[in-house]
């Protein structure tokens, strides 16, 4: 479908972009964070909590598995699937609980609850790169597709994609 290709070049930009995103995110997504160890997963999904509303801190549910912030604009799951070891495991924790009408759901390491996990609206790939990170946005459902239309693509797409949304 669409993608937007972002270039943040530290933390604070990294969570300004969250917050954006944030802004146009609706009640029944999923979002699924991709990239390496270290690439910034719950660093986008502190700025994603933000701008929904959030003034504590945000970790990483490594170990716990999933983080709730129930008290928000929409009520945000964020897990964190890295240490899972089977995806079956995700059936006896109840996930399917977790993606419910009104909530929204950030999920980091997707691909370790293949078969387990619905479709993601939107995919984010992270990756390091010399000068921050560069994100690639890609819409993978319609409501995927409004939300990446209302972001500001002027203000964050990267210079090499001419700040406009590609098809």
């Amino acid at each position: 479908m669409t993608d937007l290709v972002v270039q943040l070049s530290g933390e604070d930009e990294q969570v300004a972009f969250g917050e954006a995103l944030a802004q146009v995110l609706r009640p029944s997504m999923v979002i699924f964070l991709e990239g390496e160890l270290g690439a910034g997963k719950t660093t986008l999904a502190r700025g994603i909590a933000r701008g929904l509303g959030h003034e504590g801190a945000v970790k990483s549910p490594t170990y716990t598995l999933v983080e709730p912030y129930q008290t928000l604009r929409i009520p945000l799951y964020h897990f964190d699937l890295y240490r899972l070891g089977d995806p079956q495991e995700l059936e006896y924790l109840g996930v399917r609980d977790y993606f419910d009408e009104g909530s929204l759901v950030l999920v980091e390491w997707p691909s370790r609850g293949v078969g387990y996990l619905p479709a993601p609206d939107l995919k984010v790939q992270l990756a390091v790169v010399p000068m921050g990170r560069r994100l690639t946005v890609s819409a993978a459902s319609s409501r995927g597709a409004d939300c990446l239309a209302a972001v500001d693509a002027t203000r964050w797409a990267a210079p090499e994609v001419s700040g406009s949304l590609c098809d």
